[in-house]
């Protein structure tokens, strides 16, 4: 029983990874990721769990920056990170706090950034000269914690608005620039711009009569930052007309001797006049001439622009007068429709983005339509079964013994089986690059597979074991050394950011490495067993 297993270890290996590989491609356990309440059965693309790329698919993919101009081997002469942003941003007119950022990256120094949009190089310079922090140059771009955090938000904005399949990742040109890349199968073009488009800042401000304020209505901005905000459910419509609401928990805990934000809200509410022993307000912020308002109002800002203006219900107001709100923190974010409450869901669950995409700039974006998709898939096939059939026929037209060619033919189709199961099982999505990877696949393992054949059948039949297994290792070397030159030739392109070029790199040097592993010692032990005399 152990000797044929002993003897044909390499040929039940090669069963293993088949049978894993029909797991990962067709058990729905092993399936992309499905949205709370989604059938399982939906998010997959087909009868396999295979995920397809732009190409295949339809999609949508944008290219671009982000905004924004980091001044390097900035001396902070021992002030803490928050203070030379503050600083800076003191000499920069209009720009808040969260638009400069301060990283250290030595005890006496690090860098600076601003990413408001407004904001230039001259003028950056210019604040940096004016607070008086000693630096070494001014270049464009944000820094790489910034990219990081945008790449972070960026998928989760795409996640959240059930763009299934999207990937975000960051790519550097050739020139050094460094880029995000957002791929949306299935995405509208108009859609996925607007979702990046949007920075994503939520706050709540208050408007309140002053007799010396502008229009006789003083703002007090950022009574309620996005920070403040938890436990965020989601856009729902509203009971009472068209407009809709998102419900929330504003954080009511903070360190010793600190206000909480809901403690904070709750004073600032009563302080403005928003609520009072009497009720609460009513707003008319909204109405025409904009701008003018009665009463107090709390104003909902998404990216420096008010969506809505409400006032409170009396209810509401009065558990805010008495200070018992504060205890729990929860009220409602109306808006005055149900895509806006949508908006404002997704962005206080994802954040805001550090820095803004210049897509209208610098930024490109181009668009597959799911028929020019469907299109490719199908030519895909065709072009992967006429390559098989192609390599099938010269194998058999060259050794016209179909004990040798057959063997060949199957173990490569099974090497592109295996790395279809692995794409399946990582969710790697397929693109025309990847594609291209399995027939180079094909041709280099029937390459090797035809140097294994040659050498083994060199001298005329083979009248031993032994024999075979010498000429066999004397093959294997120089199958050896083929795939390590091709590992290391794809090697850079698999690491660097060239795109779909990286796909087509790393599934051609898996091929590699599935075929010196597993397929070719395992035909190695077929063609043993068919040709040896015994």
């Amino acid at each position: 029983m152990l000797e044929p297993i002993k003897d044909n270890w390499r040929i039940l290996l090669l069963v293993v990874f088949i049978v894993a590989a029909s797991v990962a491609l067709f058990l729905p356990a092993f399936g992309p990721e499905t949205a709370p309440g989604e059938d399982p059965g939906e998010a997959r693309q087909g009868i396999s769990n295979l995920q397809y790329g732009l190409d295949l698919a339809g999609g949508t993919r944008i290219r671009a920056p982000l905004l924004g101009y980091t001044a390097t081997s900035v001396e902070f002469g021992g002030e803490s990170t928050v203070q030379v942003a503050s600083d800076v941003a003191a000499e920069l007119d209009g720009v808040s706090t969260r638009d400069v950022t301060a990283e250290r990256d030595s005890e006496d120094g690090g860098e600076v950034e601003v990413t408001d949009a407004d904001v230039t190089e001259e003028q950056f310079r210019a604040a940096m000269d004016a607070s008086g922090y000693v630096y070494g140059g001014i270049r464009s771009g944000v820094t790489e914690q910034t990219r990081n955090a945008a790449e972070e938000v960026i998928q989760e904005k795409v996640n959240e608005f059930g763009l299934q399949g999207g990937t975000v990742r960051q790519v550097q040109s050739i020139t050094g620039e460094y880029f995000i890349l957002v791929e949306v199968p299935g995405g509208d073009r108009q859609n996925v711009i607007d979702l990046l488009e949007e920075r994503g800042t939520v706050q709540i401000d208050i408007g309140y009569p002053d007799e010396d304020a502008e229009d006789g209505l003083a703002i007090e901005e950022e009574a309620l930052i996005q920070e403040d905000f938890t436990n965020i459910g989601t856009a729902s419509r509203s009971e009472e007309g068209d407009g809709a609401y998102v419900s929330v928990s504003v954080i009511n805990e903070a360190a010793e001797g600190e206000q909480s934000p809901a403690h904070r809200f709750q004073d600032a509410v009563v302080d403005r006049g928003v609520a009072t022993s009497t009720g609460g307000a009513t707003c008319t912020y909204m109405q025409e001439p904009v701008g003018e308002s009665v009463d107090s109002c709390l104003l909902l800002v998404v990216d420096d622009e008010v969506v809505n203006a409400f006032g409170m219900r009396d209810s509401l107001a009065e558990s805010m007068v008495s200070g018992s709100w504060a205890n729990e923190g929860i009220f409602r974010l109306t808006t005055t429709s149900y895509s806006d409450a949508q908006e404002i869901s997704i962005n206080l669950r994802a954040g805001a983005l550090p820095a803004e995409l210049d897509i209208a700039g610098q930024g490109t974006s181009s668009t597959i339509s799911a028929a020019q998709g469907e299109n490719f898939r199908i030519y895909s096939m065709i072009t992967g079964v006429l390559a098989v059939f192609a390599v099938a026929g010269m194998v058999f037209l060259r050794y016209r013994e179909p004990k040798v060619a057959l063997p060949m033919t199957v173990t490569a189709l099974a090497e592109v089986y295996i790395l279809l199961g692995f794409a399946a099982l990582i969710g790697y999505p397929l693109e025309l690059a990847v594609i291209a990877g399995f027939i180079a696949v094909v041709g280099t393992g029937v390459d090797d597979l035809v140097i294994i054949a040659d050498e083994v059948m060199s001298e005329g039949d083979v009248n031993s074991r032994k024999v075979f297994d010498s000429r066999f290792r004397r093959a294997f070397w120089v199958i050896g050394a083929a795939a390590a030159t091709t590992i290391i030739a794809m090697s850079p392109l698999m690491v660097l950011s060239l795109g779909d070029l990286s796909g087509f790199a790393i599934f051609t040097i898996l091929g590699v490495l599935v075929g010196v592993l597993i397929t070719r010692p395992a035909y190695g032990d077929i063609l043993r067993r068919l040709l040896t005399v015994r």
